[in-house]
């Protein structure tokens, strides 16, 4: 089921760190709809790594020591690239994403670079409350890139994400940790990639996650957050990127002329 109509071949690429709890159950079910799977455990210590260990139907790399989430998704993009798969859709291993919708990412990904998921765009029976600062922070940092990249996300952090091969050759991550995506959708938008979301339930089970050190301070996280925006834009000015906004077409760049 991890193939579509024109007989492409996808990767589920899942990173983990301390995911004792729900390693298994998820990629019970991850296996069902992906014939390819890798799981990038990310130096977990809780016993993650050992229920990997005992599984011969999913391909494991593992960072020996913990090393963020935005390390855990470049080893995976790495090993998308390096087998030759046609793309890749990326799911998180604590239960907030169901394997059972890889299928539909894969099928939209036909007509798309990135389909990102979405847990703002439709309401589904069931869904969770999201915790108040984590909404507050997505919005306001999802705003802040359609204000400035042109972009049309209504969620700039979800997981849930199907990428095309072709787009993975246009990033260079170099952030490791959660500001991640935020990165991505900076070089996204300047290398003109086509990105649609597909909704998704909200579903949280672990409301106490935790970020990493001052980054559980929400005004922290968001201060951080717009900081990786910056500092990506003004990079990929610096280096000459003709970088415009997607919908008016005027230059992001202060150097640029349209």
């Amino acid at each position: 089921m991890n193939r579509s109509d024109n007989n492409e071949t996808w990767l589920a690429a899942l990173p983990v760190y301390n995911e004792v709890e729900y390693v298994d159950d998820i990629l019970d079910r991850v296996v069902q709809f992906a014939s390819h799977v890798l799981v990038v455990d990310d130096g977990s210590t809780d016993g993650t790594a050992e229920k990997l260990a005992n599984r011969s139907d999913v391909t494991v790399i593992r960072h020996e020591v913990n090393q963020g989430y935005g390390a855990a998704l470049k080893t995976a993009f790495e090993y998308t690239l390096a087998n030759h798969f046609d793309g890749v859709v990326t799911l998180d291993c604590d239960g907030q994403h169901q394997p059972k919708r890889i299928p539909a990412f894969i099928d939209m990904a036909r007509s798309a670079d990135i389909v990102s998921g979405s847990r703002y765009l439709h309401h589904f029976d069931g869904d969770d409350a999201p915790p108040e600062e984590r909404m507050f922070i997505n919005r306001r940092i999802t705003a802040d890139l359609n204000r400035r990249l042109g972009l049309q996300l209504t969620d700039s952090f979800c997981g849930f994400k199907a990428y095309r091969a072709e787009a993975l050759r246009a990033f260079e991550i170099t952030d490791t940790g959660y500001a991640m995506p935020l990165q991505l959708w900076v070089q996204a938008a300047a290398a003109g990639l086509r990105v649609v979301e597909m909704a998704v339930p909200l579903i949280y089970l672990d409301l106490a996650r935790s970020f990493g050190g001052a980054l559980d301070h929400a005004e922290t996280r968001l201060n951080h957050y717009n900081r990786v925006i910056e500092d990506e834009i003004n990079r990929l000015c610096a280096e000459g990127r003709h970088v415009t906004h997607a919908v008016s077409g005027d230059p992001v760049c202060s150097h640029q002329t349209r």
